[in-house]
């Protein structure tokens, strides 16, 4: 059986790569064929079709930059499916991509499964109907999707649990946080929010010259991007890491965290963390308009309440960072309310071997219809 799997961000090329072991578990022989980046590449043992850093543009002004780009990328994502005429695609998040391309897949009689959903319950909600007509089946993470999707009515959805409890060891998980060791900073995946933020957490590190600050960076992004910032900050604390947020949260004493899947996989390994969020004031004052959620961390939505601080905009400030992370490092107490939270998060988002359970579903429908 073939397999063509479309992942555009780095969080979907790391849920592909254990999707992909699944399949390959289930199905040895499985040909996979993909676009995403190098833990896909690792667990496949091929090279994507078209990596991570040709793909991933965020931001208006971004987008139009590179439109003859991504215009390209759609010509040759339709040509290759067409040429290697799989028996299923798969499309990983990434929707403004990947729902256009799904599509185009389902006219032309290729089976739709869409794995990690849009999230249309926040905002984007017209993606709904188009969803609908396209796609055969859907995959969801989070605990609430699968009764908001269907009450939308699409019919099948599919939830095993959240992927990042095959990332996150057992034995890590919940782990007490290290008094006194370093801070781990996740700026996100992008280069356009990078820039925003990681110069807001190089302020915070200069307040703070008897600790070390460590980037939890994304294979993608060139060394010296970071470098640059860093330089320019003019902190010497700040540091760069390649091997990911799993080789840092264990042994860090609190993170601050850009929102989005970071936020699930901090709170997993037990670690307090400041969730911080910036964008231009126009995008801001659009985006505030349209979204439909109260909160931007996931681990917030998910528990319907703030179980971890969310610092946006004018509030994300390397004052008020600084504050908190005091109150983290000297209240005991609120320490403890950390934790008490993240053991109610972790007690919705499922047990290990998601990635797995996924496949052998995927195998299955599959089959079925076969």
């Amino acid at each position: 059986m073939k397999w063509y799997l479309i992942a555009g961000e780095s969080s979907g090329d790391l849920h592909g790569s254990n999707l992909i072991k699944g399949i390959l578990k289930e199905m040895p022989k499985a040909k996979i064929r993909f676009w995403g980046g190098k833990k896909m590449a690792e667990a496949s043992g091929n090279k994507p079709v078209v990596s991570l850093d040709k793909m991933n543009f965020m931001g208006f002004s971004e987008v139009i930059l590179h439109l003859p780009q991504i215009m390209m990328n759609f010509r040759r994502c339709k040509a290759d499916i067409k040429q290697w005429n799989p028996d299923i695609v798969i499309f990983i998040d990434f929707p403004g991509f990947n729902l256009r391309m799904a599509k185009w897949a389902h006219k032309n009689g290729f089976p739709v499964y869409y794995y990690i959903a849009p999230q249309a319950w926040a905002w984007k909600k017209g993606r709904i109907k188009k969803m609908r007509q396209v796609i055969d089946h859907l995959f969801v993470i989070l605990p609430f999707e699968k009764s908001f999707f269907e009450s939308e009515g699409i019919l099948s959805v599919h939830y095993e649990g959240h992927p990042l409890m095959d990332v996150v060891e057992p034995s890590n998980k919940l782990k007490r946080p290290q008094s006194g060791s370093q801070i781990t900073l996740l700026p996100g995946s992008r280069k356009q929010e990078i820039a925003k933020i990681l110069p807001i957490m190089c302020k915070v590190a200069k307040r703070r010259p008897f600790q070390t600050f460590t980037i939890a960076a994304v294979d993608h992004i060139d060394h010296h991007f970071y470098d640059r910032i860093i330089q320019q900050s003019g902190v010497s604390n700040v540091y760069v890491n390649f091997e990911g947020a799993s080789a840092l949260l264990p042994a860090s004493e609190a993170a601050i965290v850009t929102s989005g899947t970071a936020t699930l996989e901090t709170a997993l390994y037990g670690i307090p963390q400041l969730v911080v969020y910036m964008s231009s004031s126009i995008s801001y004052e659009i985006a505030r308009r349209v979204i439909q959620v109260s909160y931007i961390s996931l681990v917030n939505l998910i528990l319907d309440r703030e179980a971890v601080p969310e610092l946006i905009q004018s509030e994300c400030d390397a004052e008020r960072i600084n504050e908190l992370l005091n109150k983290i490092e000297t209240d005991e107490d609120y320490r403890e309310q950390f934790q008490r939270n993240y053991e109610l998060l972790h007690g919705k988002l499922g047990h290990e071997g998601v990635s797995h359970r996924i496949a052998k579903r995927m195998i299955g429908l599959t089959k079925e219809k076969s």
